[in-house]
């Protein structure tokens, strides 16, 4: 690339160098790993639905048309397990179960009102 002018651009862990329009980066390993917990399929709707405090399993599950109780209960597992949801078991028969997205959760409800409104405004699906 000799005779191209550089530029290298930092941005946090991501470092970025562009050669005349081309652009070779390395992505921060925290948000490939962020985007592929939240993009997984059901995700951005189980975190949408939880957006607004408790909720029932069953009102998430009626809230996302299509989901299944298997899938729906396997990604709850995965947002607890990654610390983006808290758990909470009710007595009495049966027992009931609520979700409620933690403060490392909620920190995301920004961003995925920003995604939505995206959705919305591009008419994405």
């Amino acid at each position: 690339m000799s005779g191209l002018a550089t530029l290298g651009v930092g941005f946090g862990r991501m470092q970025a160098v562009l050669y005349a329009g081309l652009v070779e980066e390395e992505v921060c390993p925290d948000f490939q790993a962020a985007v592929e917990l939240v993009g997984k399929r059901w995700t951005g709707a189980i975190l949408w639905a939880l957006g607004d405090g408790p909720v029932f399993f069953a009102q998430i599950n009626a809230a996302i048309p299509g989901l299944s109780d298997r899938l729906l209960s396997r990604r709850l597992r995965e947002l607890e397990s990654a610390g983006l949801v808290h758990r909470e078991v009710h007595a009495g028969t049966p027992p009931r179960v609520s979700y409620e997205l933690t403060q490392m959760g909620a920190e995301l409800k920004p961003a995925i009102r920003e995604l939505e409104d995206w959705a919305r405004r591009w008419q994405v699906g």
